[in-house]
């Protein structure tokens, strides 16, 4: 299980998965510096360690890299979502706790993915929901790996 991403690793990974292509450290740079100041070699720094920990690969082009998402921050999401659910001592009261927890559009997309995993025989005649259908639209990569920090180590940041 991969840990949560440090603040500016998920700054950084936010636009990769949001970009959805190879994107350079300036690229980067330039759309940090919208919201902080922040320095070149801070972002180089920060993608190489991505890329060290299986978030991101990269390629030469020239002197510089493009770096690109190795999973989808669904994958992410869902890893974490994994992770803290299976440290429970009773997962069917966390399960419980959490759908609790959910609002009314979260608790539709929930029935919406257990639709989808369920699989057309067992599915209900009914429409499925936008989040339903965006669920089904793999996003570039999606499926073809795990989580690429799954097989990382887990004391390594």
């Amino acid at each position: 299980m991969p840990r949560p991403l440090g603040e500016l690793e998920d700054a950084v990974m936010s636009r990769v998965w949001k970009w959805n292509r190879p994107v350079t450290v300036r690229e980067v740079l330039e759309d940090l510096q919208k919201e902080r100041s922040i320095a070149y070699t801070t972002v180089m720094t920060v993608l190489d360690n991505l890329h060290q920990k299986g978030w991101v690969r990269r390629e030469a082009e020239g002197r510089a890299y493009r770096y690109e998402a190795v999973s989808t921050r669904a994958a992410y999401a869902a890893a974490l979502m994994n992770d803290a659910w299976s440290q429970s001592d009773n997962p069917a009261a966390a399960l419980v706790a959490f759908f609790g927890m959910m609002s009314e559009e979260q608790r539709q997309s929930l029935s919406d993915a257990v639709r989808i995993v369920q699989g057309p025989e067992t599915q209900e005649p009914t429409e499925p929901s936008e989040s339903a259908e965006r669920a089904e639209r793999p996003e570039r990569g999606e499926g073809a790996e795990e989580n690429p920090a799954s097989a990382q180590d887990p004391g390594g940041r």
